[in-house]
């Protein structure tokens, strides 16, 4: 959460001075504790543009996966390997946009062990207006130009490939 005053000395800055002092080499934390603030602010910068919708950043990233796929629909098991979520997450995920009328459960028309869920008509209209609002805000990056903003994306890939995120 942003402080409605704005310190007047940046404290990760401080904190780092401080460990060089006490403990060594502050690099990996300065660099580790700013991405965690980071997260929180745009995190509190999306759910802001999120609620009036009332959705969540999993829903909504829910409803732009079943968008982007070509029929509209995917199995529960790809949505959940897609977003990086375990089973229990994805259900309840589900479980809520349904409950909204945003997406149904289909029986796959070939493999009755499997369950698709498809976006609906609203689905795919929320999922318009909750995308224009987080446009609407870069996402909450402030503070980056174009090639800054890619330069991030790239560095924070290669630290996800290194951790064994993607192959």
């Amino acid at each position: 959460m942003t402080a409605s005053t704005p310190l007047p000395f940046d404290p990760i800055a401080r904190a780092a001075s401080i460990w060089t002092e006490r403990i060594g080499e502050p690099r990996a934390m300065a660099a580790v504790t700013s991405v965690m603030r980071v997260q929180q602010i745009l995190q509190q910068a999306v759910d802001g543009a999120l609620r009036p919708h009332g959705l969540t950043f999993a829903r909504y990233e829910a409803l732009v996966l079943l968008q982007f796929a070509r029929t509209g629909s995917l199995p529960m098991r790809i949505m959940g390997e897609r977003l990086q979520l375990h089973p229990t997450s994805i259900t309840n995920i589900v479980d809520r946009l349904q409950a909204s009328d945003l997406v149904v459960r289909r029986p796959h028309p070939t493999d009755g062990r499997t369950t698709l869920v498809e976006i609906t008509g609203a689905g795919r209209d929320l999922c318009a207006a909750a995308t224009a609002s987080v446009t609407a805000i870069d996402f909450g990056l402030v503070g980056l130009d174009d090639d800054e903003t890619q330069m991030l994306t790239r560095l924070l890939a290669r630290v996800r490939h290194a951790a064994g995120d993607f192959a």
